[in-house]
């Protein structure tokens, strides 16, 4: 799990420092761990109901609650996601003060 908030991060860095949004960044990372791990419960889903077969499973296979009994995946996506948003909370906060901190200081003689 550490290693999916670490990636998310990195992520989100990524997005922020091409575009300058720390929403964005959020949203770029969020999106990916979340896709990563229905993607794997796809994978779960035509390993245990599918008998092996890509072309037995439904489009909503990999949100079927019957591949999402266990904690760790759940775990894999929530905890990245709420480390993004608090980074772009965070990130946002320090951005708000830097440039707050630039126009007073500008104003002074």
């Amino acid at each position: 799990m550490i290693q999916h908030v670490l990636l998310a991060l990195v992520l989100q860095l990524l997005v922020v420092a091409v575009i300058r949004s720390w929403a964005a960044g959020a949203f770029t990372a969020a999106a990916w761990v979340i896709s990563r791990e229905i993607t794997q419960a796809e994978y779960r889903w035509i390993e245990h109901l599918g008998n092996g077969l890509r072309a037995n499973m439904p489009w909503w296979g990999g949100l079927d609650p019957k591949v999402w009994t266990r904690a760790d995946p759940w775990l894999d996506w929530i905890v990245p996601t709420l480390a993004v948003i608090l980074a772009a909370l965070i990130g946002r906060r320090f951005q708000k003060r830097r440039k707050s901190g630039l126009r007073s200081g500008d104003a002074a003689p």
